[in-house]
């Protein structure tokens, strides 16, 4: 049985272990087939790290396909039901590690490129690719790096699309259209460490800090807005304690998050969680990592070209959603005024056994195709 030319490159890429930050040649694979449509293929290393920058054309407006060939560890190999990265259909569905995140989108950019190019040669604008090996790991010599070097040079984005698994349920239900920010904090509350049978010479931090950790969880940060969910804060880690059950322990340790929207600052979150600690009287460090900023696109050009091209493809209406994790959309939206993520339904990503439906593969690669012709079949030739 013959398959697609998307489904193929999609199994070859899946085919190469690339576990993050290791490319293992996939960038170098991609190179060989966007050169000959006439892309100028640039590799950017940092630290290790693999990032390729591909742009055919000089003029504007320019479009940006960006995305990862990293993937994620493949957990226990024994409980996955066929080599994560020996690409298997079963039922209709392509197992593999990176399946779903995301080289079905690299390949469905790719072959939509080569579709497009040849149906229109002279196509007006520019293309170009933005891909990283450093997406999946600490994200911090990979897509950050490829912006900082454009910005520089001065080369300007107008458009980018980003193929995160983005869809629910079925492909093109919903696209991301923005992010939320992530700010997380190393809270450490100072005791005096005793024996517990003499509380009047010790101080124990857990109670002293636990109606301060109530306020914590009950503030009302912010209400969201018309995109945003209101803001978050979670505890996901908590320690105290020598293991004895005889002893106050001399200390209190806290990992917490926010998972913040447009409607709030890092700052302002920063002065409010001390405003509260200080208010309880509270012995405390507390260190801070800002590890990415919400990004917003309202509804315009490029989120109109995709959902038109989803729901000439696959009759679907789809949905503007910031819901998720943090994204590299969050390092492109600093330069880059409208960016969207969307790719195949997510719910198998990062999993034993990640798979898609084969019969989403080639639509996927349709809706990107359409998504060019929409913004640049007919669009005005100028230079940047």
């Amino acid at each position: 049985m013959s398959i697609s030319r998307t489904l193929a490159l999609t199994e070859e890429l899946i085919a190469l272990s690339s576990i993050t930050p290791d490319d293992k040649g996939c960038q170098r694979r991609l190179t060989e087939l966007l050169e000959p449509l006439g892309f100028a293929c640039e590799a950017i290393t940092s630290h290790g790290v693999t990032n390729l920058w591909a742009r055919r054309g000089t003029r504007s407006p320019l479009f940006v396909f960006a995305g990862h060939t990293d993937v994620v560890p493949t957990g226990p190999l024994e409980q996955w039901q066929s080599p994560p990265f020996a690409p298997t259909h079963r039922d209709g569905k392509l197992y593999g590690r990176g399946a779903a995140d995301m080289k079905t989108s690299l390949a469905a950019m790719v072959v939509a490129c080569e579709e497009f190019i040849t149906a229109h040669p002279d196509h007006g604008g520019s293309i170009a690719f933005l891909l990283t090996s450093d997406e999946e790991g600490p994200a911090l010599d990979g897509t950050v790096v490829v912006c900082r070097v454009l910005e520089e040079r001065g080369e300007k984005m107008d458009y980018c699309l980003v193929g995160e698994p983005t869809s629910a349920h079925v492909l093109g239900d919903m696209i991301k259209n923005g992010r939320r920010g992530s700010l997380s904090g190393h809270l450490v509350i100072k005791g005096v460490q005793g024996h517990i049978a003499y509380p009047q010479l010790a101080r124990n931090p857990i109670h002293q800090a636990a109606p301060a950790l109530a306020q914590l969880a009950a503030e009302r940060w912010d209400d969201g807005n018309e995109y945003y969910l209101p803001t978050s804060w979670q505890m996901s880690n908590i320690h105290a304690g020598t293991g004895a059950n005889n002893v106050i322990p001399g200390e209190l340790a806290i990992d917490f998050n926010f998972r913040f929207a447009t409607a709030s600052t890092a700052d302002g979150l920063q002065a409010r969680v001390h405003a509260i600690l200080d208010r309880h009287k509270l012995e405390y460090e507390l260190a801070w990592t800002l590890s990415g900023l919400p990004f917003l696109t309202p509804h315009g050009a490029l989120s109109g070209a995709v959902a038109a091209a989803i729901l000439a493809e696959t009759g679907v209406h789809t949905e503007l959603s910031t819901t998720g994790g943090t994204s590299d959309g969050r390092f492109i939206a600093r330069i880059c005024p409208q960016v969207i993520e969307f790719g195949p339904p997510n719910a198998s990503i990062h999993k034993i056994d990640e798979h898609i439906e084969v019969r989403f593969v080639d639509p996927l690669k349709n809706i990107y195709r359409r998504t060019l012709e929409n913004l640049l079949a007919q669009a005005r030739p100028t230079e940047n």
